[in-house]
């Protein structure tokens, strides 16, 4: 519960921000560099060297990458139809194919199911949407910003992300299994926890309601895509088609339903894609969560 409130407060501050006239205009460049460059590598390099490394694990890591395919295919299908704009077709597959697995994700399914759930709902999101959004999430972004694929590029953005840098020195450590001295977790660990209420700042200070929109159209279909297809195909593949059962599918399912990523907004933002559109999918994406996240869980609890 805490957790969830802390999300609502920082949104409100970002809001509130906005009206104080010594606060500078673009501050939320830099507050977006700053969990770029120094909150997402220090969470990597806390969480990814704890992973232990198994079959079981397929499953809950499948869900942001299938998911991100989904939605890749999705939009790139939907936005060619209708001639939408190159930059309007990027923020919507990088919006709504990476979700919010952790400061949203962390806190609901320990609510719901426990350390044991929490546990599975690590690995959705630091081998899955965590390298998802550093690989193919910046892929997305390069590609669709500038209208060309070049993918030297392309893959010198990918090896120089300070994330994705900090996800290669976790998983060495992790294959090895060796973590770092615990004076150096602490500080990873205190330093990871800066990128919810610094991000959703930065959203904040960036989010305007306006009802006449051009942009919700979009909104309520990228919302629609990750707050109900998305889960819906999970459910289906997982417990129907292969058969899947357990606690950590429900949990891979809970997890495919979370909200649009924070961080996944914040890269859509840097790289130009409809910077209003991909603050909405976060700022009205996380509250209308609440309610869809409620359905699923009790429609699970009823298939059993």
């Amino acid at each position: 519960m805490e957790q969830l409130l802390l999300l609502v407060v920082c949104m409100l501050i970002g809001v509130s921000l906005q009206f104080v006239k010594d606060f500078p205009k673009n501050a939320h460049q830099s507050l977006n560099l700053f969990v770029i460059y120094v909150s997402l590598p220090a969470i990597a390099l806390y969480h990814i060297p704890k992973i232990e490394i198994s079959y079981d694990l397929l499953f809950p890591i499948g869900v942001p990458w299938i998911g991100f395919g989904l939605s890749f295919l999705f939009f790139k299908s939907v936005g060619s139809f209708f001639s939408w704009p190159r930059k309007l077709i990027g923020a919507l597959i990088i919006t709504a194919g990476l979700g919010n697995t952790s400061f949203v994700g962390f806190p609901v399914v320990e609510a719901l199911y426990g350390k044991e759930g929490l546990q599975t709902a690590i690995l959705v999101d630091q081998p899955g949407s965590f390298v998802v959004m550093a690989t193919f999430g910046i892929a997305v972004a390069s590609s669709y910003a500038t209208g060309k694929v070049n993918y030297l590029q392309i893959t010198r953005k990918i090896v120089g992300f300070p994330p994705f840098i900090a996800f290669l020195i976790s998983c060495l450590l992790a294959i090895f299994q060796v973590d770092f001295p615990d004076e150096l977790q602490v500080i990873w660990k205190r330093l990871g926890s800066t990128v919810t209420p610094i991000a959703l700042i930065a959203v904040g200070l960036q989010l305007s309601l306006n009802f006449r929109s051009k942009h919700f159209p979009f909104f309520g279909l990228g919302l629609l895509f990750k707050l109900i297809l998305t889960p819906l195909f999970f459910l289906l593949f997982y417990k129907f088609v292969v058969g899947a059962e357990g606690l950590h599918i429900e949990v891979s399912i809970i997890e495919a339903a979370m909200p649009p990523m924070i961080t996944g907004s914040i890269i859509a933002i840097q790289y130009g894609l409809k910077p209003k559109l991909s603050a909405m999918m976060i700022g009205y994406g996380i509250p209308i969560s609440g309610l869809s996240l409620w359905l699923w869980y009790e429609l699970l609890q009823f298939l059993g």
